[in-house]
């Protein structure tokens, strides 16, 4: 989050441990316009009003939040790029693997409460569970209305998809507290707060007449607590994946879901494979990950380019996108490993631009399985993949 969008609000969430203590002193101190600059000096008469500039441009004067926001804008993109690729140029460290519980398989996806540092997540047999640190997982929930326990606990086999479910992206709209689900089977559904037990409640299957057929990623506004979802392909399902990326399959759909109004609107159509779905957050733009394409586009929701969008990356296989608390992204993707030619799994940390600014390669933990997200919370990536049984928690 830029902190330029949460000044009214940054103030109350300082201190929950989202970042290093340092960081979050610095935050406060910035916020209060507590930092010791020129501007606070000189309003305390220990330097002179004169004296108020910034040595680097008198076109910059020295007020510690405007520098800080401008700072980007002080160098150029190809100066700011090599900058970031020599001081992030990723190598993770392995802190410890979250082992799901036994029979559980598959972690896709995953939706963190601040406060709490609490997570869901959903694996292959429908279920979706919810980590509570040192007292492990319990099981919050499942999406398939028929779903039995015997017949889908510890199950893999995608032709049961429709009775189990199959829990893809996930997020929390933390004003409300519920849990919305993306089923790759069974459509948009939602979970917590008066919606009716354990059991996913469903929201929308379909639209303009046309089902869900792979319903993906997910993510939800905050401020407005409208759910912005794809749906990966009309023609193919999750059974079928294979043949849609083999095809390079360009029928899937962006899609927005307004919990007031209980509408689902089509923003995008025609898209190749969309999967990870990431708002920004003063919600004026929308990032898509491109599966079958190979890209990540860039919707405009809001301003004069309203309803247009253009391709800002370009990776192999990217898919689920997270924002983290400072306004960027990570997203899940591979890269051609050139010695065998194989594709290895690996997380870019993203700008609203689309342009890199970190990597970070999983292959040594995951090999050649792919990882479906990245997420960041409290100083710590974790990583989720469709191919293991565990979370993987990695500092940077």
């Amino acid at each position: 989050m830029l902190l330029s969008n949460f000044q009214s609000s940054g103030l109350e969430i300082a201190w929950i441990g989202l970042a290093p203590l340092k960081v979050e002193a610095f935050v406060w101190l910035l916020l209060r316009s507590r930092v010791p600059v020129k501007t606070e000096l000189a309003k305390r008469s220990i330097i002179h009003s004169s004296a108020m500039f910034w040595g680097i441009s008198l076109a910059f004067p020295q007020n510690p939040l405007d520098f800080f926001l401008a700072w980007p804008h002080l160098c150029s993109k190809i100066a700011l790029d090599h900058m970031w690729g020599q001081l992030l140029s990723s190598h993770p460290m392995f802190t410890r693997t979250i082992q799901l519980p036994p029979t559980a398989t598959g972690p896709e996806s995953m939706a963190f409460e601040l406060a709490t540092g609490r997570f869901y997540v959903g694996v292959a047999d429908g279920r979706i569970l919810q980590y509570n640190g040192l007292t492990g997982f319990v099981e919050y929930g499942f999406t398939g209305g028929n779903r039995s326990k015997p017949l889908c606990d510890g199950i893999t086999n995608p032709d049961l998809g429709r009775v189990c479910g199959r829990p893809f992206g996930l997020g929390l709209h933390y004003a409300t507290n519920q849990l919305y689900v993306c089923d790759a089977y069974l459509g948009l559904m939602v979970l917590g707060s008066g919606t009716g037990g354990r059991l996913a409640t469903p929201v929308s299957v379909g639209v303009e007449g046309v089902p869900y057929r792979f319903c993906n990623g997910l993510d939800v506004h905050q401020l407005s607590g409208n759910v912005f979802f794809s749906d990966s392909t009309t023609a193919y399902d999750l059974r079928d994946a294979e043949k849609g990326s083999a095809s390079n399959d360009s029928t899937g759909r962006l899609l927005m879901y307004n919990p007031n109004t209980r509408r689902v609107t089509v923003l995008l159509k025609n898209l190749p494979g969309p999967s990870g779905v990431a708002v920004s957050q003063d919600g004026s733009y929308v990032l898509v990950s491109n599966y079958n394409a190979n890209n990540t586009i860039k919707f405009w929701l809001m301003g004069p380019r309203a309803d247009t969008y253009d391709i800002v990356n370009t990776q192999a296989r990217p898919n689920n996108i997270q924002r983290t608390l400072m306004g960027d992204y990570w997203q899940a993707a591979a890269m051609l490993k050139q010695s065998t030619q194989t594709l290895v799994p690996i997380g870019q940390r993203i700008n609203s631009l689309g342009s890199v600014i970190q990597t970070a390669n999983f292959e040594r933990w995951y090999g050649n399985n792919l990882i479906s997200e990245v997420q960041e919370f409290r100083g710590s990536l974790y990583v989720a993949s469709p191919s293991v049984n565990f979370i993987g928690v990695y500092t940077i």
